[in-house]
């Protein structure tokens, strides 16, 4: 476990899950259970009794139908409280579905070998040619690429989402938090905008990424063509596609409200660190796994977590605008590695920092024979730069560090007694 000290579960009385800004930090999976609504029914005016059986007969629906089938989709709410975490500087969200306590294992780990990244060609499905460049244009192009995941697990846990295929073969990429649930033994269910029901195996998943791939063989549904993400700008439009509330196929419409924002999701030993691109989409549980895509029908990222107002009753807040999604760029390379292997690396550095430190990331262990021990770094190290990009928090660190690949050589300035120093160190892999 990274940090000296680890956090508190989420949810509980402590101060470390706290903020003063109003806020909030709750994370709401969008791989959550659909609602199993068996016995709604219109509630009619007072006055108006529900109808007797009559032939041929159908009521007529009361003024507030809408509002009373909105409230048939309301989420049922969790066993559980929201879980929270506090932000620091920078925004470090967490998704609830598999959120935990405890501190983080984060650049952490032990020196391994790179896993072999190379593999199949995805997302090069045929280039949409959007004339138009309007909504209607891209979600006629992308709706058939787009299905909806429906997993059981073998303890009886269940879980929906959304996904896209992204190669001839079948292969579909999704986030690991919305079959995690399968992982162990289960069935995952893919829905085809046709309505084709049909059964996925699990390729492999990266808790690291919080991306998946599974493959349905015979799916009759085009592969997408991916864009870059590191050409996105903040304020163009993006079209995002999904599941949300089990509503399959549903479109939402903005624009990349910012980039690299750092993002922590998971828990529960499977902590996710995402530099994610930020919409104001309308995103909702039920779109994770899904598309973002921009004017061109390109996917420029994977849909993944949202954020919702603190001190909202559970399962009764949905989007506010602040949506977040894996970019494109380092979801292709993960889904690569996960489809040539069935497995999928991310860079560390070999040291372990202090997930309550602020001000900076503040190593609190260094591993043996790590890059960070040939580089000379030491215990109560703050690390405030890496390439020159600010870094305010631990999260910050990881999030930075797994923008790059194993391999790459990154500088870190750091402080040490009050004295600023650099360091420049190769980051090995950690499998996960």
């Amino acid at each position: 476990m990274a940090g000296s000290q680890p956090l508190p579960a989420p949810g509980s009385s402590s101060s470390a899950y706290r903020q003063s800004n109003g806020r909030s930090t709750t994370q709401r999976s969008f791989g959550r259970p659909e609602p199993q609504d068996n016995g709604f029914r219109p509630t009619y005016p007072a006055g108006q009794a529900w109808p007797t059986a009559q032939p041929d007969y159908v009521p007529p629906p009361p003024l507030d139908w809408h509002q009373q089938q909105a409230r048939a989709y309301t989420p049922a709410p969790p066993e559980k409280r929201n879980k929270i975490i506090s932000l620091a500087a920078v925004i470090a969200l967490l998704i609830g579905l598999v959120a935990g306590g405890g501190a983080a294992v984060a650049v952490v780990a032990l020196d391994k070998n790179s896993v072999d990244d190379s593999g199949p060609e995805i997302g090069t499905g045929a280039d949409p040619k959007i004339k138009t460049g309007s909504v209607s244009a891209v979600a006629q192009t992308l709706l058939p690429s787009v299905v909806q995941l429906k997993v059981e697990g073998a303890d009886d846990s269940n879980a929906t989402g959304s996904g896209f295929v992204i190669d001839g073969s079948g292969h579909i990429l999704t986030n690991n938090h919305v079959v995690a649930a399968a992982a162990d033994g289960g069935s995952i269910q893919v829905v085809t905008e046709k309505g084709k029901v049909a059964t996925a195996r699990l390729v492999g998943r990266s808790p690291a990424y919080d991306l998946a791939v599974v493959q349905v063989f015979g799916i009759d549904a085009p592969s997408v063509q991916f864009g870059e993400s590191a050409k996105a700008v903040v304020g163009q439009d993006v079209v995002a596609i999904g599941s949300p509330l089990g509503l399959a196929g549903t479109v939402t419409s903005g624009i990349v409200s910012a980039k690299n924002r750092p993002v922590t999701a998971g828990g529960e030993g499977e902590i996710s660190y995402i530099n994610a691109l930020q919409t104001d989409a309308a995103i909702n549980p039920g779109n994770s796994g899904g598309p973002l895509v921009d004017m061109d029908a390109h996917v420029i990222g994977v849909n993944s977590a949202i954020a919702t107002v603190r001190g909202a009753e559970p399962g009764a807040s949905g989007n506010i605008g602040l949506g977040f999604a894996i970019p494109i760029d380092q979801a292709r390379r993960t889904a690569q590695q996960l489809i040539a292997s069935g497995h999928a690396s991310y860079p560390v550095i070999g040291a372990n920092v202090d997930m309550q430190f602020e001000g900076g990331a503040r190593v609190s262990e260094i591993l043996p024979k790590s890059a960070a021990q040939r580089a000379g770094l030491r215990t109560g190290d703050v690390i405030t730069q890496i390439n020159r990009q600010p870094v305010d928090t631990a999260e910050a660190l990881i999030v930075a560090i797994r923008t790059h690949q194993p391999g790459e050589n990154i500088r870190l300035v750091f402080e040490r007694g009050g004295k600023p120093r650099e360091v420049t160190l190769k980051l090995t892999a950690q499998e996960g």
